[in-house]
């Protein structure tokens, strides 16, 4: 066994990056608010950069505020090979979503500093700008726009609910780097991360090699019918939005229980009009996440799903705008990269199983440009998006350490 085979990252340090990170936004509840571009996820950056520049990498940001640590190889003409993800988290988000993977990297970095070893390709570690899309609407946004996905100036123009844009919320945290967004070459990108369901926990593995991950179509729908006094109004005649919006959100649920076993449908975000007690409500405002790991499953879905929802528009006399604001279309993660997932779980001795992706991730996207693997770990419960996230110490470790050696099969040349 070579050297750097014997390797292991130190669980203790990343689990105490990780609880320094969490006092950042810190809730209540125990989890973090950490929205992309406020004043919270700037100190989390701030602290992320100050970490790595003691590492002793050099840090650019490119015009999205993507940062990159990067540790130098041997080879610097080569690509190197990356890995992170993202600190923004949801209003309610917990500790571990995305932070994990960019303090997983960071303490790759360490351990392989600690160990002396050298890369023939330099190591990366990125933190993704807007990944969760939770103040600003589509989620994966900057790591989109590097994939080709999304153009620039779109992605810059996105706005949150006060009107506020990326470009100018970047610039006022000062993260709106000079470097392209697409520029930067990789030979491979590695993304660690909780499970964020309960599959692992229950097959009492620790380690979810990805294979890849569902698509998901984002919908904006309105129902729009007709204020009216809730008194005087009798009830045959009434357009009212609520009910037809109702309807719909149980359609949605149909659609996905007609798909077992990977379909999912979500509807997260209502707004009723006017929103008073005694008037009918004449407009609805509701979103739409809809995933499922078949393309062609997750169109049949789109097109029953307009069909049935102009039908009860219909039988209530409304009027309905269905606006898809995103389509991700289904990921498979390159053969080799996950192989040396698979490979270093397999030689570290961590029980494993391949596992699809059922939430969109960066690597998501990074993997229609560049070959790219994840590695899962449990969570509890497969509790995710909420205060209560939870995961192991000794979980985060294993999944730590097969991302170190996945990518060290890939940064060391023999």
């Amino acid at each position: 066994m070579s050297f750097h085979n014997r390797v292991r990252v130190d669980g203790q340090r990343l689990w105490q990056s990780l609880m320094d990170m969490a006092t950042i936004g810190a809730l209540p509840g125990g989890g973090c608010c950490r929205l992309a571009l406020t004043d919270e996820d700037k100190q989390g950056r701030d602290l992320f950069v100050s970490w790595c520049e003691e590492a002793a990498c050099s840090v650019s940001v490119d015009e999205m505020g993507n940062i990159f640590a990067r540790r130098e190889g041997l080879d610097n003409t080569l690509p190197a090979v990356a890995t992170g993800s993202h600190l923004d988290t949801q209003p309610h988000g917990g500790k571990f979503d995305g932070v994990y993977g960019v303090l997983a990297g960071l303490e790759v970095l360490r351990s392989l500093n600690d160990a002396d070893i050298k890369t023939t390709s330099s190591i990366e570690v990125v933190v993704w700008t807007n990944e969760e899309g939770s103040r600003f609407a589509p989620a994966m946004l900057a790591s989109g726009v590097y994939a080709g996905l999304f153009d620039l100036e779109y992605a810059l123009s996105r706005q949150d609910a006060e009107g506020k844009t990326v470009a100018n919320e970047l610039k006022r945290i000062d993260y709106a780097g000079s470097e392209p967004c697409r520029g930067r070459k990789f030979d491979s990108i590695f993304e660690a991360h909780i499970e964020q369901g309960p599959i692992l926990e229950r097959n009492e593995n620790v380690i979810g090699v990805v294979t890849g991950g569902q698509g998901s179509k984002w919908f904006d729908v309105s129902v729009i019918g007709q204020d009216s006094h809730s008194g005087s109004t009798p009830m045959p005649g009434r357009k009212d939005a609520l009910i037809g919006a109702s309807e719909m959100t149980l359609i949605a649920q149909n659609i996905a229980h007609d798909n077992p076993p990977y379909a999912v449908v979500t509807v997260g975000s209502v707004a009723v009009f006017p929103n008073s007690r005694n008037t009918i409500p004449g407009r609805v405002e509701f979103t739409i996440d809809m995933r499922h790991p078949d393309d062609g499953v997750l169109t049949e879905m789109d097109e029953r799903l307009r069909q049935e929802f102009k039908q009860i528009a219909d039988e209530h006399e409304l009027k309905i705008e269905i606006d898809e604001i995103w389509h991700n279309p289904p990921v498979v993660f390159d053969t080799d990269c996950v192989n040396a997932v698979r490979n270093s779980a397999t030689s570290l001795g961590y029980k494993h199983q391949d596992i699809v992706s059922g939430a969109g991730h960066d690597a998501c996207q990074t993997a229609r440009v560049v070959p790219t693997a994840m590695v899962f770990v449990p969570c509890e419960g497969g509790l995710s998006h909420n205060e209560a996230e939870s995961a192991t110490p000794q979980d985060l470790e294993a999944g730590c350490n097969v991302l170190m050696h996945a990518m060290l099969q890939r940064a060391i040349q023999q």
